[in-house]
């Protein structure tokens, strides 16, 4: 990489850490209003055992020394799953808009495009390392937590757009490190589990290989090889600070980058954009309207109980072309290349038709209306 590429590159991670920070700096007000319920409820008194936690508590209960190659290949498949849990719920929050065109629209259709680059990001290390991701497998069911034990605490599930969604749903799984901490959660964090992974990059020094990584561009990001240490801080990085907020200085300009993934969220909870006040930062700023959404409910425990026949089927549709995108994926990182990543991109956009019609098909009885299951067919 030249001289220049790096300045820009570190001028962009720059921008993306300031608003982050800033925010984990704002008056307790603030703090307290958009830290999730969920992510305090509940949680037990004195230290947790880290065997009861799932494979992230497991992993990080590892001795430094002691994790080499293949740990980091689990660390790596684990993340893998983490960054395909988000995609489920926030594209049901997205599809339920009626708007495509409002802020929260926007800004829920920019975080999908960074949790798929952060997926691809994932992958490509994971192959980088000589592992294979195993996407298929890793579909995640809801309602549940997240999965590998990470913020054991919060129950994920999918639903239309509400505020309930967004700030017990959407901002529990972004919450940054800060927040968090306040809250004494008694599971690992996302954010701590990426330092972990971050480290192991550099305490095993694996050889990295370009072959069967993949390159692409996703939103506004650029997927792209991993070829050396650096590039792996850089991706880690980015994954930490647009999902889980950072430590830079708030004197750091970020002249028109987005803020983290959690903050975005809280404008669309709070109804206002954040702004740096003289009491500090504050969502006080333009008005970021709560959209119109179509009132799909939360999908039960195991899925919709006895729809109607023209229900069924559209739900059958949406998880064959569901599992389709799961092979396609799986494919792309095992050689089939940027051919199957675009077979999995074509079957993506075509889960939106039927899960549009079944958020419009009402559920007897009731005001609310069907959605996806995103159930991967067996």
């Amino acid at each position: 990489m030249t001289e220049d590429a790096e300045t820009t590159a570190e001028a962009a991670f720059k921008r993306r850490s300031f608003l982050a920070t800033a925010a984990v700096a704002a008056g307790a007000s603030a703090t307290a209003a958009t830290t999730p319920a969920s992510a305090a409820a509940g949680a037990p008194s004195g230290p947790p055992d880290p065997w009861a936690l799932g494979h992230v508590a497991r992993l990080m209960a590892v001795p430094e020394d002691g994790r080499g190659l293949e740990w980091l290949k689990s660390a790596l498949q684990v993340a893998v799953e983490l960054e395909l849990f988000t995609i489920p719920p926030y594209l049901c929050g997205w599809w339920s808009v009626k708007d495509r065109s409002s802020d929260a629209a926007r800004l829920i259709r920019r975080i999908i495009d960074d949790e798929m680059y952060h997926l691809g990001v994932v992958c490509n290390l994971l192959v980088a390392v000589g592992g294979q991701p195993r996407i298929r497998a890793a579909a995640p069911t809801y309602p549940g937590p997240p999965p590998g034990g990470v913020r054991a605490e919060v129950t994920v599930y999918l639903s239309g757009l509400t505020r309930s969604l967004v700030h017990d749903v959407m901002m529990a799984i972004e919450a940054p490190e800060a927040p968090l901490a306040r809250n004494d959660s008694p599971t690992p964090t996302v954010g701590s589990f990426y330092g972990a992974v971050l480290k192991g990059f550099w305490t095993v020094a694996p050889e990295l290989s370009a072959r069967g990584q993949l390159s692409a561009h996703i939103g506004s990001d650029e997927l792209r090889p991993v070829e050396n240490i650096l590039d792996v801080e850089r991706c880690i990085d980015i994954i930490r600070e647009q999902g889980e907020g950072t430590s830079s200085s708030p004197a750091d300009s970020f002249a028109d980058d987005h803020p983290a993934h959690y903050y975005a969220f809280s404008e669309i909870y709070h109804g206002r954009q954040l702004r740096e006040t003289e009491a500090g930062w504050t969502y006080t700023g333009a008005p970021v309207p709560f959209p119109d959404a179509r009132p799909m409910a939360r999908v039960p425990d195991g899925g919709w109980v006895r729809p109607s026949e023209p229900v069924q089927r559209l739900l059958d549709r949406f998880d064959t072309t569901y599992t389709t995108v799961l092979n396609s994926l799986d494919a792309a990182w095992a050689g089939g290349g940027n051919r199957a990543l675009g077979a999995a991109v074509h079957a993506m956009r075509a889960l939106e038709e039927p899960a549009v019609r079944l958020m419009e098909t009402a559920i007897p009885g009731t005001r609310s209306t069907y959605g996806p299951q995103f159930h991967a067919l067996t």
